[in-house]
């Protein structure tokens, strides 16, 4: 059986054509600062800092990869980043998902007092003032609680993986679990969970490039460097280069000059290169979780 095919009009033709030139320049944006932070970070500072270097790099080096490996702030905040973003991301699931799920059950009493309740801290807090008396009376400044536990739950994540249980767990289903003599924590740990990997890996992943990514909290509630988090140690990178820049004078000459003068290209160097290393680990872990990030936000944002 032949198929007759039907050809594009040529307006078909000027949209598509449209389309393609549109298509290209997102990726050329989207890429080229990409293809400039990595190139950045293995050409020689004096390109770099010259403007030589535009694209692709000049003047190959690993010095400014060497230096950051041989920094021991850097990678004790790598180790850092590392434990608060495992344990808040822990805690941030630890909450979140039975939060969703007794708000997602019909049969729950005051569901929607609830819901709006959450909604209502969305648009309204108390201010930053209030929330460091508050982690001070606590005790919990210069500690990792400090940081984990105030952000532990996002209403935000809590509605949309609601709106996933509601429209993707079959209410009958959990009836059928429970005439059978399911308690509640059984059906939630037994049935709910294992149908519910998609979501989970979006909010994983929600909470963990949050923590990863994650500065402020450190910058207010942590004053002890060896606490440091990554983005914290990479500000103080950027501290010094700027400080370092503004240092050289006229005062300074010979020698002495000369060498300030390198160390400052190196760290800008070497500030491409930190921007690689801390993003690595989040560029390795995502696409492992992209089907489910996929799937888990257009069920989870659309219906319901």
């Amino acid at each position: 059986m032949n198929n007759r095919l039907v050809k594009d009009t040529k307006a078909d033709k000027i949209f598509m054509g449209f389309n393609y030139i549109f298509i290209i320049l997102a990726v050329g944006i989207v890429l080229y600062p990409l293809i400039y932070i990595i190139s950045a970070s293995i050409s020689d500072p004096q390109f770099v800092n010259s403007g030589e270097m535009w694209l692709f790099p000049k003047g190959i080096t690993l010095e400014g990869y060497k230096t950051i490996l041989e920094n021991n702030s850097i990678w004790r905040g790598y180790l850092n980043t590392i434990y608060y973003t495992a344990l808040g991301t822990s805690i941030n699931l630890l909450v979140t998902l039975p939060a969703a799920y007794a708000l997602s059950r019909p049969d729950f009493y005051g569901h929607r007092t609830f819901t709006t309740f959450l909604l209502v801290t969305m648009f309204v807090s108390g201010g930053l003032i209030p929330s460091y008396l508050l982690i001070k009376n606590l005790g919990m400044l210069n500690t990792v609680w400090a940081l984990v536990l105030p952000g532990a739950a996002s209403v935000y994540n809590i509605v949309v993986t609601r709106t996933f249980f509601q429209s993707t767990i079959p209410r009958e289903m959990e009836e059928a679990a429970i005439i059978d003599g399911c308690s509640d924590f059984k059906l939630f740990m037994k049935i709910v969970l294992p149908l519910s990997t998609p979501i989970i890996a979006v909010m994983a992943l929600f909470y963990g490039v949050g923590h990863w990514n994650g500065f402020f909290s450190a910058l207010i509630y942590l004053s002890d460097k060896a606490m440091y988090p990554l983005q914290m140690v990479l500000r103080e990178i950027l501290v010094l280069q700027d400080m370092s820049s503004n240092s050289i004078g006229g005062t300074m000459t010979g020698e002495m000059a000369q060498l300030m003068y390198s160390k400052q290209q190196l760290a800008a160097v070497i500030k491409y290169g930190v921007m690689i290393v801390s993003t690595l680990p989040i560029i390795m872990v995502y696409p492992f979780l992209q089907k489910y990030f996929v799937k888990g936000m257009m069920v989870g944002s659309v219906k319901g």
